[in-house]
């Protein structure tokens, strides 16, 4: 099996600052008889910027972005360096891969990546996967690295996600009111699921559990399963991962898993227009390609190959895809018959403005 684990920074730091040696140990060793049973592991790490602040002399979590790139620039070598050393104790080599939203975005990029996490898996590595927070700015940001969990964990097709976080799970309401209870399963994140979700315990960290939620939808959407556990609990990856049931469980949906490449279109490249459909079209694209005469209006300025919302009469997105026309060229077929593109723009590249290869239907 292979698993993607996700660590917090609030697992990986003590209170007073810097990074908790010991935990980082029992976590690797935990990897270490994980990988014992021949199963790959991968880790989407946090905690740069918090061991930043340590060496930095940093009391409070940085707002400034400088002094934050600054921490994450400064506190990067400090968290390699502790998995390097106590990965090294169980016989292990750990690989550091920075990435940014832009490496998602741009598909030979995304392949790349995709490569090389795959090549290091195979010669035994552990790929340890952060935010490249020193030179990220909020264009090319994740938000936060339950996103960029879920985002690798689509690209490389894992069978597990782990969430280390700082509560036990989800619970049915906020887990410090009492009789509150942990919610061991659920089958369909929804937005009543997601009204019970609150914010991050500590200041050290960038999500909470609604960011968890909104990983999980992702990862389930590719069929993997994700567990949201208590990283402070002893043993606890080592359990999740030979199937105890720990935490909240977030089951896939038993009738889709996207592809690699569907999963990229629905979730890593960013939108650069909206196609407004009618209602024929709206109806169709559930199950069909996306035709010039059920485009109704057109917004964005956006070039063949750039991907694009498609939203219904009323507003409500419900699919996205790769555009084989530009903006203009659409603008110009718009509700009009495939045979007569060639007559309105001098040329045919296809009778599909989305072919159903290139669309995948989403959730608004």
């Amino acid at each position: 099996m292979r698993f993607l684990v996700k660590i917090g920074s609030n697992i990986l730091t003590r209170a007073e600052g810097g990074l908790d040696a010991a935990r980082i140990a029992a976590l690797a060793r935990d990897i270490a008889e994980i990988k014992v049973g021949g199963d790959d592991v991968l880790l989407v790490s946090s905690g740069a910027v918090a061991a930043g602040m340590k060496k930095m002399g940093l009391e409070k979590y940085p707002r400034d972005i400088r002094i934050k790139q600054a921490a994450a620039a400064a506190g990067q070598s400090a968290l390699m360096w502790a998995y390097e050393k106590y990965f090294e104790k169980h016989g292990l080599k750990a690989a550091q891969l920075l990435l940014t939203r832009d490496d998602f975005k741009d598909r030979s990029r995304y392949l790349n990546a995709r490569n090389t996490l795959n090549t290091l898996l195979e010669h035994c590595f552990i790929p340890v996967v952060n935010e490249n927070d020193p030179i990220s700015v909020a264009e090319i940001k994740f938000g936060d690295n339950d996103h960029l969990a879920a985002l690798v964990a689509g690209m490389l097709g894992v069978d597990k996600m782990i969430i280390l976080s700082d509560v036990d799970g989800l619970y049915d309401r906020p887990p410090t009111e009492p009789g509150a209870n942990l919610i061991p399963v659920v089958r369909k994140i929804d937005n009543e699921l997601f009204a019970l979700a609150g914010g991050s315990t500590s200041g050290v960290g960038t999500g909470g559990m609604y960011s968890k939620l909104k990983a999980a939808r992702m990862a389930t959407s590719h069929g993997i399963s994700v567990s949201i556990v208590n990283g402070r609990r002893k043993g606890v990856l080592k359990e999740v991962a030979i199937g105890f049931s720990r935490g909240t469980v977030f089951e896939p949906p038993p009738d889709s898993r996207l592809s690699s490449r569907k999963g990229w279109i629905a979730y890593g490249v960013r939108c650069k227009g909206v196609l407004h459909l009618d209602d024929g079209a709206a109806r169709a694209i559930l199950k069909k390609s996306l035709l010039p005469s059920g485009i109704a209006a057109v917004d964005g300025d956006f070039g063949e190959g750039d991907a694009v919302e498609c939203r219904d009469p009323r507003g409500r997105l419900i699919a996205k895809g790769l555009v084989n026309y530009s903006a203009q060229d659409i603008s110009g077929i718009m509700g009009r018959k495939t045979s007569e593109i060639e007559a309105r723009l001098g040329y045919k590249y296809s009778d599909e403005v989305i072919h159903r290869d290139n669309l995948v239907l989403v959730e608004g």
